[in-house]
């Protein structure tokens, strides 16, 4: 690089965050990140270390929450691009969905208003699918980077922040924006190898399955991405001068979590046998989801195959993801590599 550019990373803590990092460092930028306590600055160098960092010098952390103003203008100082992609993630559902949702659009105007006033070239966002398909039919639609979730239809907290935050940061640019560029990423369900035990709830899903805690599996189908695929798109996207005013969906492929549990229990591994191999009908899920919190999102998917399109990411990024089931296998070696189960 003829120039070192420097990047900021917000979240460096997180799942996504900490490979995007590695990336960003193994190809030869400089990387400053924000975390909310600088108590966490040694378990994010655990993490780059898992990843394959072996020096630090082009690294610098910043202590920053999204909820005040402090330190964001020093954070984004001397950066050619932000990478946006801390959001608050519930371990469940809130009572009031403003709980989720006045954080993640607040955070994310803050952002995008100091990288504006640093002289910042562009931001890239991370948004989610749920700003893209959780209120059309998908019966005869094929999902992509024109669609819109309806923040008037009855949602989770989540998938209405990640929308409502994402609304905000394009009405910010149209409005406000001046010479900032905005560029957003649309993940599906990351999954990926972990590098510490702060990784998706998604994977979640593959530790339950793979210690036999999930003994049966409901008959969900759901997108499937890599998170080195994601941190790759969000860097491609940083620099291409067609990614500007641009959204592009992350993903790799559909599966369902039988066909996960059966690519699982075909493993010759110690943790093969634990995997269920039993199918819960579809009206055993639903009346389980009148008593289990964390089902009724999952009965509400049911029956819903989505297929959605990635032609926008291949074309225009070249961009080409890993094969799902290396991305699933290679998560479930990475629970029992970092001795996150044993």
């Amino acid at each position: 690089m003829e120039n070192i550019k420097t990047v900021l990373v917000t979240g460096g803590t997180g799942f996504l965050g900490g490979h995007t990092i590695v990336r960003l460092l193994q190809k030869g930028y400089k990387v400053r990140t924000t975390i909310r306590s600088m108590h966490k600055k040694n378990a994010v160098i655990g993490m780059l270390k898992n990843g394959g960092i072996t020096s630090f010098g082009n690294l610098e952390f910043i202590e920053a929450d999204l909820t005040r103003d402090d330190n964001w203008a020093e954070a984004v100082k001397g950066c050619a691009y932000v990478l946006h992609l801390a959001s608050p993630f519930p371990t469940g559902e809130p009572k009031d969905e403003n709980e989720l949702i006045i954080p993640a659009k607040e955070g994310t105007l803050r952002v995008l208003q100091a990288a504006k006033d640093a002289g910042v070239k562009r931001v890239v966002m991370t948004s989610s699918f749920g700003a893209i398909g959780y209120s059309i039919d998908p019966k005869n639609h094929i999902f992509s980077e024109e669609d819109w979730t309806d923040t008037a239809v009855k949602n989770t907290a989540y998938i209405k922040s990640k929308t409502f935050a994402e609304l905000a940061a394009w009405d910010f640019i149209k409005n406000n924006g001046d010479s900032l560029e905005l560029t957003v990423i649309n993940p599906v369900g990351m999954f990926g190898p972990v590098l510490s035990n702060d990784f998706s709830s998604s994977i979640q899903m593959i530790a339950k399955l793979i210690t036999g805690k999930m003994p049966a599996t409901p008959k969900l189908s759901f997108g499937i991405v890599d998170v080195r695929d994601v941190a790759e798109l969000h860097i491609k996207a940083m620099t291409n001068p067609m990614a500007k005013g641009q959204r592009f969906l992350a993903y790799s492929a559909t599966t369902t979590l039988p066909e996960i549990a059966k690519l699982l229990h075909s493993q010759q591994t110690k943790f093969s046998k634990n995997v269920p191999t039993k199918v819960l009908p579809d009206w055993i899920v639903k009346i389980l989801a009148y008593f289990i919190p964390e089902l009724k999102q999952v009965a509400s998917q049911l029956g819903k195959l989505k297929t959605i399109s990635n032609k926008k990411s291949k074309n225009i990024l070249h961009w080409n993801p890993i094969s799902y089931k290396n991305t699933i296998l290679q998560t479930a070696e990475s629970l029992t590599k970092f001795a996150i189960i044993n």
